[in-house]
């Protein structure tokens, strides 16, 4: 049995990466992510840009409504413990993803504060740098969510960019550290194929790639999980 800090992530033997469907905008969306194959769904909270953002009410309802084996994710923007923890408090979901960087410091407050909770750290990949960003990260966190947006524009870009960034960079990354990543940024039925024999991620992450004018798409969900059987 897998115990201990990588209980929810490390299942080494499976055959093919879990699927994280983010931007989940309703009850309804949450039972076909799941009805195709999803093993985690993602909630986004407020950003400074980006889609998929719903009220705290309705991500509430929606993890109220998912059924334990399915990890819930609060995609949060907050920088702070305390911010953190009382957006959590809204949405009491099984894992959290923090989108941007948080001192260290505030970690050790939030396993503190919310001790069965998971933590996953987002890293835009942008250049060489990242490599060394995702290290530290990994110190403190479960998991590691590599993705493309970009936290140093003048608006923040935190995610659900439809880009892809250079997964060689991913590939670095993985090597680099020790725990298991979650890979996002672009990933449709077109493309899983490639991104998973080529980063081999324990995880992958995507929201547009699955929908239409915002909305989760059923045939493009199967066409993705159809190619991700054969990747």
């Amino acid at each position: 049995m897998i115990s201990g800090r990588y209980n929810l992530f490390v299942l080494t033997m499976m055959k093919t990466p879990r699927v994280k469907i983010c931007c989940i905008g309703s009850v309804a969306e949450a039972q076909l992510a799941i009805k195709y194959g999803a093993s985690a769904l993602g909630l986004v909270g407020p950003m400074p840009s980006g889609p998929g953002v719903i009220a705290s009410s309705l991500a509430h309802e929606i993890v109220r409504a998912v059924p334990p084996p399915i990890s819930t994710f609060l995609l949060t923007s907050e920088t702070t413990a305390s911010r953190i923890l009382a957006h959590h408090q809204k949405v009491p979901t099984s894992t959290i993803q923090l989108v941007d960087e948080i001192a260290t410091k505030e970690y050790a407050v939030l396993r503190s504060g919310l001790p069965g909770v998971k933590l996953v750290q987002v890293i835009h990949v942008l250049n060489e740098g990242s490599i060394a960003q995702a290290q530290k990260a990994a110190e403190f966190a479960d998991a590691i969510l590599l993705d493309s947006g970009n936290p140093g524009l003048p608006v923040k870009s935190l995610g659900g960019t439809g880009n892809t960034h250079d997964w060689q960079l991913s590939v670095a990354i993985k090597k680099a550290i020790d725990i298991p990543i979650f890979l996002a940024g672009g990933i449709k039925p077109d493309n899983v194929r490639d991104a998973v024999q080529t980063v081999k991620p324990h995880g992958i992450d995507l929201c547009s790639g699955v929908r239409t004018n915002g909305k989760l798409n059923e045939n493009k969900l199967r066409a993705f999980f159809e190619e991700l059987k054969k990747a």
